[in-house]
């Protein structure tokens, strides 16, 4: 099987790549460079562009006749930098993506997973969500996945096109052999903090919102190893014809995640644990657009696909760890 992947250079894009080859597939990769290091790419087939270019589309089509699916997961996605720079999310998320989708289908590749979010859903009082779930979308980054999900989901009833949105709760962790992980400098993750926290690059993590109405006061999230994320796509995009089947429509939603909630002070006393050491810690108010979070039902996907994770979230900390010890040799610097 040949698949494209758009955003293939990322975090997640390029672990993604790394299952695929694993199980024996080949991933074809359009990235444009614009935070995804080259680096992650590797020996990969390339092709460096904008997902709205309908011109380079057609070429990759042309040269790729084979091509079966398409994973999309090319997006901006802070949520903190949304709230400062919309437009910039609308123009990248939304824009260009329906620009990709409408070329897709009239290249006659119908069959698109979509990396869709989590934080598209309503909080819940036992915060355990399903995907036919209420929706309260808290940022313009949230607001243009529900925005594409609507899109591809009318699109592909007026069309041939095929959909599966895929909802990623809280990806953590590198890939097994340490060839990608967290790339940013300064990354905005929440395990990407801690190491540097732990590793004395910052003064101490913060906890952004300590009255939230969860066990502890602290955001509730479901924090999957990434491996178990790119998992999940192979194992979607194998069976991506049974999952539309099953849905019984032209599109079908499926949540991604372990199927347990984990707050940030639990997440911060397993990665001391972890660490073998404290790491220095303050409090502060949510940032802009934070959620109080919520954690995944993961029912469908098991049923439908046979997919589970398998990683825990130690395992998904040393991992950090380790690619933290690896980061400057793979891309150059710290």
């Amino acid at each position: 099987m040949k698949v494209l992947v758009t955003g293939g250079a990322g975090y997640i894009g390029s672990t993604v790549c790394k299952a695929l080859e694993e199980a024996g597939h080949t991933p074809v990769v359009l990235d444009s460079l614009l935070t995804g290091p080259r680096a992650f790419v590797r020996d990969r087939i390339f092709y460096e562009g904008d997902i709205g270019d309908r011109s380079l589309l057609t070429r990759v089509v042309e040269e790729h006749p084979d091509l079966d699916a398409t994973i999309h997961m090319a997006a901006r996605i802070i949520v903190p930098e949304s709230v400062a720079q919309p437009y910039e999310y609308y123009r990248d998320n939304v824009a260009k993506s329906l620009e990709l989708f409408d070329q897709l289908q009239q290249l006659g590749k119908p069959r698109v997973l979509f990396s869709s979010s989590a934080s598209l859903y309503a909080l819940k009082d036992d915060f355990e969500v399903v995907e036919t779930d209420p929706l309260a979308p808290g940022s313009p980054y949230a607001r243009t996945k529900l925005m594409m999900e609507m899109a591809l989901s009318d699109i592909a009833a007026a069309t041939d096109l095929r959909a599966v949105i895929l909802r990623y709760f809280n990806p953590i962790g590198s890939d097994p052999d340490l060839e990608s992980g967290i790339y940013a400098k300064e990354p905005s993750h929440v395990l990407g903090q801690l190491v540097l926290a732990a590793r004395g690059q910052q003064d101490a993590f913060t906890i952004t919102g300590t009255d939230l109405p969860t066990r502890d006061g602290t955001g509730i999230r479901d924090y999957i190893h990434v491996w178990d994320v790119a998992r999940a796509h192979v194992a979607v995009v194998e069976r991506f014809d049974d999952v539309i089947a099953a849905e019984g429509s032209t599109s079908s939603v499926m949540n991604i995640g372990t199927g347990d909630g984990t707050t940030v002070r639990e997440l911060v006393a397993a990665f001391e644990r972890v660490f073998g050491a404290e790491v220095p810690i303050r409090e502060a108010p949510p940032r802009p657009g934070d959620a109080v979070g919520a954690f995944a039902a993961v029912d469908k996907i098991r049923e439908v696909v046979g997919w589970s994770a398998t990683e825990s979230i130690d395992d998904a900390i040393a991992s950090a760890l380790a690619w933290a010890d690896k980061r400057e040799q793979v891309l150059g610097y710290e």
